[in-house]
């Protein structure tokens, strides 16, 4: 299958990885390339693509690698795959790189049950190391004082703003941010279809029909042509017998014919997977279980305690004063207890309604005097919350339960997903 490969997407890797392998006087080159953008946008498969074009070997790292229950083994396996690669380029006398895909998903920090393990801060430490020292990288416990041949190091992800940003500043990390204009998308939208006979003013209408999806719809849209007759199969043989039938049978693997790739037949089925991805976005299902989840479980927000000063005028004063406090208890109990029996300050109750008014969710962090020198935050809170009286319950349950500890507000931007604010309302001291 002859796929596209973007003209900006090759150069942008080409010059990284030859730069790296040049000698340029006075010339400091960074030696990692961060691919980051959209989710399905082919950033792994473009630079599949490019390293064949290039004949280039790689060396493979998976984000789900660094992290382990023993402290200190994905930093190991960096150096180790590094001095592998290094050790390639040696002895084959060509360009080899490493590649480590979806570095945000293990050693990025996001706001959701995700904490700063000490192997998150190793792995940031030792991707910098390498940076700074790429013909010096040794493995703990021994030392090796032959130069290593310099590895150009590429790494893909989503969002690199999770990462530890001493790690991506220029100088060390030069950043690529993938998003496939109109073009490259009718280059590797074609290039998906080529073998179906869709001419290209109809794969410019299929990509224009859906211009907001990413590239890996297209594919998975291929995919689902073929489950009609993957379906009619499997009605035919029965599927009691269709284990027997598949696999290691011995009438040999079922055949296809070419189902309808018409562009109708095409659109038609875009607009049902298109219609899967509303239903999953508007049922926010998880969202209403974690807000139940925290009414079940949390202390909920009880009736003002109201103190009633007698009066030292006269009895009728004494009572007035009682009705008025009694009606404001019942006009905070009708408003669903808007005014609560709260022991936070004015300010931080005012912070939290100004991030609320900005469309913003917020997160309760903790942390204790030990942990806090290193910035190894725990979340309070399940997800993150997106109504006042859930927040208030929330961050009173927080800070009784975290006596002696640090704890902060941080206010998120849920369309972004990036922190906007981070206010820190309690200290060890009680304060």
């Amino acid at each position: 299958m002859n796929y596209y490969i973007s003209p900006r997407f090759l150069d942008k890797i080409a010059v990284h990885i030859t730069k790296n392998f040049l000698d340029l006087p006075g010339i400091r080159v960074p030696l990692i390339l961060g691919i980051h953008g959209r989710k399905g946008e082919g950033k792994s498969f473009q630079c599949e693509l490019v390293f064949e074009k290039m004949g280039v070997e790689v060396t493979h790292i998976s984000g789900g690698e660094l992290e382990s229950p023993d402290a200190g083994d994905p930093a190991r396996l960096i150096r180790l795959r590094y001095r592998e690669t290094a050790e390639l380029i040696r002895v084959r006398g060509k360009m080899c790189v490493l590649m480590i895909n979806d570095l945000d998903a293990g050693a990025g920090r996001f706001d959701e049950g995700t904490q700063y393990t000490v192997n998150t801060q190793l792995v940031n430490a030792t991707l910098m190391n390498i940076a700074d020292n790429p013909t010096d990288v040794q493995l703990p416990g021994s030392y090796d004082s032959t130069p290593l041949h310099r590895v150009p190091i590429i790494v893909t992800g989503n969002d690199f703003s999770t990462l530890y940003a001493p790690l991506i500043r220029d100088g060390r990390m030069e950043k690529f941010y993938w998003e496939p204009d109109r073009d490259d998308k009718v280059g590797i939208v074609g290039g998906i279809f080529t073998e179906d006979g869709l001419s290209r003013k109809e794969v410019e209408q299929l990509v224009d029909t859906f211009a907001n999806q990413s590239i890996d719809f297209f594919s998975a849209l291929r995919s689902r042509i073929y489950d009609e007759q993957i379906r009619s199969f499997i009605h035919d043989v029965g599927v009691e017998r269709i284990s027997l039938r598949v696999v290691n049978s011995i009438e040999g693997p079922p055949k296809f014919k070419k189902p309808n790739f018409r562009l109708s037949h095409l659109i038609e089925m875009g607009d049902f997977m298109v219609n899967e991805q509303k239903r999953v976005e508007s049922s926010q299902l998880v969202d209403e279980y974690n807000r139940l989840n925290r009414k079940n479980y949390q202390p909920t927000i009880g009736v003002p305690t109201v103190t009633v000063i007698p009066s030292q005028s006269n009895n009728g004063s004494t009572q007035e004063t009682t009705d008025n406090n009694f009606q404001k208890t019942q006009q905070a109990t009708d408003n669903n207890f808007q005014v609560s029996n709260t022991h936070l300050t004015l300010e931080t109750q005012e912070q939290m309604r100004q991030i609320f008014a900005q469309g913003y969710k917020i997160v309760i962090e903790s942390v204790d005097e030990r942990r806090f020198r290193t910035g190894s935050w725990q979340s309070c809170t399940s997800s993150p919350i997106g109504a006042e009286t859930d927040a208030i319950s929330a961050l009173e349950f927080c800070l009784a339960e975290n006596q002696g500890k640090y704890v902060r507000l941080v206010g998120i931007d849920p369309k972004a997903k990036r922190r906007i604010v981070e206010t820190i309302i309690q200290r060890p001291n009680g304060k």
